[in-house]
């Protein structure tokens, strides 16, 4: 579909709704490389805003994890996930918290962010701020301005857009500057 000359973004969401949780993944594991990514991201524009709420429900209990699976753009270590949870009350109203869930996270720490509201596409992964505490289960919160994750996360946000109900597909910037880099995330049911 995205190698069409005008990818439907009504068709891929409806392609990807219709599918089983695994197949759903599959297909998202598919999606390798900047160039059927970046389609993709620029298909879905039109796309009503994410909102925070659908990322992790209002009614979830504080702390309770909720796992999105991904594939980015890069050449290497392509498989991660983003996990979010509603913040403990009375610290960060308003956003969620997060990290990244990787096999090099020994080596580029576990990028924690702030996921919050923004105009446009309505919800953005902030790494510029991290979470104040985290669930007990999650590591160590290790701030993205020091060692490897300087270079990997420091400075940096996600912007966040609806692919279909259980997809959404983000574009990395710094400096308010796109750098051609994107995901695509898949909710564990």
């Amino acid at each position: 579909m995205l190698e069409q000359p005008a990818p439907s973004r009504q068709e891929v969401a409806t392609y990807l709704d219709g599918l089983s949780h695994g197949d759903r993944l599959d297909a998202v594991r598919s999606l390798g490389g900047p160039r059927l990514q970046r389609r993709l991201y620029e298909a879905v524009a039109s796309a009503a805003p994410v909102s925070i709420d659908e990322i992790v429900p209002p009614d979830a209990a504080p702390l309770r994890e909720f796992i999105y699976h991904g594939k980015n753009s890069l050449p290497a270590f392509t498989h991660f996930q983003k996990r979010f949870c509603r913040p403990a009350p009375g610290t960060t109203p308003g956003s969620l918290w997060g990290y990244n869930h990787t096999n090099i996270g020994w080596l580029v720490g576990p990028g924690y962010f702030l996921c919050h509201p923004v105009d446009g596409p309505g919800a953005a992964v902030d790494y510029r701020a991290v979470p104040p505490s985290r669930p007990p289960t999650w590591p160590e919160i290790k701030p993205n301005e020091r060692g490897a994750s300087y270079f990997v996360y420091r400075g940096m946000v996600d912007y966040l857009r609806r692919v279909s109900k259980h997809v959404l597909i983000g574009s990395a910037s710094r400096g308010g500057k796109e750098l051609g880099n994107y995901f695509i995330l898949c909710r564990e049911p």
